[in-house]
Parts: structure tokens; sequence; C-alpha cells
């Protein structure tokens, strides 16, 4: 474990698999005191917080559906009244509902917005409260908002294009208080949700010039750097993890 975040605060939502573990993961390697959120998969988030604290660090599972306002303000608010203040907040929590435009209904479109765009909105509503002049928020949407290369996927596309705006949005809102805002938007990674030899891999390798999946940790990486002291001029940037998927 390094001192990077030595005395930092963070709080990953949607913190118990993929992208978001792995995130959770590299920050308490890297010295910070980390809380993640979940809404279905207690055992999963259950098994970060242990493999944090079995290194030394400390950590905590909220949970907390990003869908649900009051629960996002608590778990953010729970988390700093717990560890003492709050750093760094990764935006991270998001769902898909692939659907034909015919047969999506306007419950599946609001139930994706609400999670995907409207919980980070008030995510970092509630965080600005508590973050301290060189702050971090850091949203995680996807190269879809760019480029979409299957049907059936508007709603999804329509709420990560949307947090491409908030980010620009929220890093002018903060700005003044040295707080960053930013987006990353990984494109094709190896998760439980979207495994490297899924139903989608073959067309998405292919659309790479790469010619593979991203690893969580690849994008962890990425994450850990805009929320170091290194990207402290960084702010309303949007940064591709794509394998040059939208070149």
């Amino acid at each position: 474990m390094d001192t990077l975040f030595k005395d930092k605060v963070a709080l990953v939502t949607g913190g118990s698999r993929g992208i978001g573990a792995a995130v959770a993961t590299r920050l308490a390697q890297q010295g910070a005191t980390v809380a993640v959120t979940y809404t279905r998969s207690p055992d999963a988030a259950r098994s970060v917080v242990k493999t944090i604290t079995a290194a030394g660090g400390r950590a905590l599972a909220l949970r907390a559906d990003n869908g649900s306002p009051e629960e996002v303000r608590s778990a953010v608010n729970t988390t700093a009244r717990t560890f003492g203040g709050l750093d760094i907040l990764v935006n991270n929590a998001g769902i898909g509902a692939a659907a034909q435009l015919e047969s999506m209904t306007v419950s599946d479109l609001d139930r994706i917005y609400e999670v995907n765009v409207r919980g980070t909105f008030v995510a970092t509503q509630e965080a600005a409260r508590h973050l301290p002049p060189g702050g971090r928020v850091i949203i995680t949407g996807s190269v879809f908002a760019d480029r979409s290369p299957f049907a059936g996927q508007s709603g999804y596309v329509m709420t990560k294009a949307a947090l491409a705006g908030l980010n620009r949005a929220l890093a002018r809102d903060l700005a003044p208080r040295q707080i960053t805002v930013n987006l990353i938007q990984p494109g094709a990674v190896d998760t439980d949700l979207n495994p490297a030899d899924g139903p989608a891999a073959a067309v998405m390798r292919s659309a790479t010039p790469l010619g593979r999946y991203g690893t969580p940790d690849e994008i962890a990486g990425l994450i850990a750097y805009l929320a170091s002291p290194d990207a402290a001029f960084i702010t309303g940037a949007t940064l591709n993890a794509d394998g040059g998927f939208t070149t």
C-alpha cells in the first residue's frame, strides 16, 4: 500500500463489482479510505471491503440505489460522517437496458435516467457540501455517447451523452472552489456485465483497433490519476479509454 491518497476519503458509487470494485481497490491500495455503494450485490460489496481491510486499509459498504435521491444523499453523508470528510467522489453507478425503440417503455427510460444521470447529479450536489479545495469528482460514462454501434441502445446512449454535458457544467460550477470534475468514457471492458467472451464481444473487438477488451484495472488506473495531485489542472475533460474505438 502506498501513500498517494493518505488521509483522503473516497466514495465510489456502484463499487461492488467490475470497474467500480477495481477503482475502490486501487484507491485503497494507494492509501485512501474508501466507501462503496451497491444495490443488489451485498456479498460482492463485502468482498471488496474485505480485500481492502485485509491489506490494512479502511472501507465501508453502503446499500444505496443510485435512482433514489434520498439513498444517494444518505450514502454521501454517511461516508463523510463515518470517516470525517470526503475528498474524492467517483460516480460509477449506472445501468443499461437494451430495447428496441418500439418496445422501450417510459418507465424503462425513466429508470435509466434516474440511475445514470439524476443519481450522478444528486451525488455530486451532496458531495459538494463536503469536498474541500483540491477535491475530485470523476464520472464514468461510455464511448457509446460518441459512437453507437448497435440498435436498441437509445435510452442508454442518451443518458451517457447527457453525462458529457453534465460533466462540463459541473466543472464550471465547482472550479471556483478548486474542485475538478472529469469524465471517463470506457469502451469495451471485460466485466461480468460485458464479458470479453459475451455475445457482443466479436463485434466490439472488430471495431476496436487494439483488438481486445480493456480491463477494469486499466480504467481504475486512469481514474486514480485524475484523483491524484498530478491532475490538478485537468477539469471538464472527457477522456476516452476505448482501445481506439472512437478513432
